[in-house]
């Protein structure tokens, strides 16, 4: 029996273009946690959006003609299978011409999973590359492992970079106390940070892969006291430093540096840790100081720091530049793709793009792969105000390593 002209479109929607019977309308799905242990990641979220939403208010123009611009934001939990599900429904249910996705693995792996198996174009950001090309299953001679999805972020090299510029800044015995998840962000940094630190003259102490969710950590404690580790690196989820972390001060073990990564990121972070968050060390993807502007909106780095500050009534967070800069990516695609309904036009004009964001210039096809763009990260440190500021705490950058033009305002202090 023949197929009737609706079956026919609805089989049509996929990989390629929609139905033939389309209106200059075009839908973007975000996801993103803004529930869960990494909750902190999706502070920012409704400031980026509005701003994002502003910009497109009046369509988009692509060819001649203006596409109305529709934003279906949705929060992933912090959870693989919800985060899995969710960009399910906007693929099938909302029929999203474009995805975007931020922060973690646990949330951007399985989204960019679900729409390289749709066809659907995904542009991703906030993991480590290596645990987003090769936690998905790329391999390291593969130059483009996947079809439609497309990532920003920084790697490895750019942590190596960081730690090994931050960290001689305080007289140290060079020996590291790793404590480094059994996920897929720790074992990506397992295999290879170790062996990049090993070569750059530090001893690494790694007494092993620990489950998410651990509330014990005294055997790793014991280690790093005994083995007299007086850099201290981590990257867990937030809820399992804090536990680590105010164990490690009952116990003891006091090292001159502690640099944290995946957690530590926002202020709220660090702040609940009382006391004993002021002098963390972090790694910065974005702060107000870059010297970079959002190509979407016309919004420096620094207006959008104090816009949403001024908006929030919190402090500025990392996580505003790249969720924007997703949005500057997403505009970009649309405009070059020769057909921005059309699923794999989008995706090829994501593998030529280069754009203008507020985490500096995304160009895809530069390295390390096809499929990845490398962005900078940035050794700083966390200190306690200076009298009257609004805030607590500020996030002081120590060094620039990854990118030159953005400035440095002091050195790293020790921790005792």
């Amino acid at each position: 029996m023949a197929l009737s002209s609706p079956a026919l479109a609805a089989c049509q929607v996929g990989a390629g273009a929609k139905s033939s019977a389309r209106s200059r309308s075009l839908k973007i799905g975000f996801v993103s946690p803004r529930t869960g242990p990494a909750a902190s990641f999706g502070e920012s979220d409704s400031y980026v959006l509005e701003l994002a939403r502003s910009a497109l208010a009046s369509g988009l123009a692509v060819g001649g003609n203006t596409y109305q611009v529709e934003i279906l934001d949705r929060d992933g939990q912090s959870d693989p299978q919800h985060s899995a599900r969710v960009a399910n429904d906007l693929i099938n249910s909302d029929q999203v011409d474009l995805m975007l996705a931020t922060s973690t693995a646990e949330t951007v792996n399985p989204v960019s999973d679900a729409c390289e198996a749709a066809g659907v174009p995904c542009i991703s950001t906030v993991v480590p590359w290596e645990s987003w090309y090769f936690g998905r299953g790329g391999k390291p001679e593969q130059k483009k492992a996947f079809t439609y999805t497309y990532h920003f972020c920084f790697g490895v090299a750019e942590f190596h970079n960081a730690y090994t510029h931050l960290w001689p800044q305080v007289a140290t015995n060079r020996k590291v106390g790793v404590l480094w998840p059994n996920d897929s962000t720790g074992n990506a940094i397992r295999q290879t940070l170790g062996p990049l630190l090993t070569k750059s003259g530090y001893t690494v102490v790694d007494p092993g892969a620990y489950t998410d969710g651990t509330n014990d950590y005294s055997s790793q404690i014991a280690r790093f006291k005994a083995e007299r580790c007086d850099i201290f690196s981590t990257f867990p989820i937030p809820s399992d430093f804090a536990t680590f972390w105010r164990q490690a001060i009952q116990q003891g073990y006091h090292p001159k540096i502690a640099q944290t990564a995946k957690t530590g990121v926002f202020p709220s972070q660090v702040e609940s840790l009382g006391p004993i968050g002021v002098g963390l060390a972090g790694a910065a993807y974005w702060t107000p100081a870059f010297p970079y502007t959002s190509s979407l909106t016309k919004v420096s780095s620094q207006r959008l720091g104090d816009g949403y500050q001024k908006a929030a009534g919190k402090q500025w967070n990392q996580q505003l530049g790249p969720s924007l800069a997703l949005f500057d990516a997403a505009a970009a695609a649309f405009t070059a793709a020769s057909d921005p309904q059309d699923r794999q036009a989008v995706a090829q004009a994501i593998a030529r793009l280069d754009v203008e964001t507020p985490v500096g210039r995304l160009h895809w096809g530069s390295g390390p792969n096809a499929n990845v763009v490398a962005t900078p990260i940035l050794g700083g440190q966390w200190r306690a105000s200076a009298a009257g500021s609004q805030f607590p705490l500020d996030f002081v950058l120590c060094e620039n390593s990854s990118d030159p033009m953005v400035p440095v305002t002091t050195r790293l202090q020790p921790l005792r």
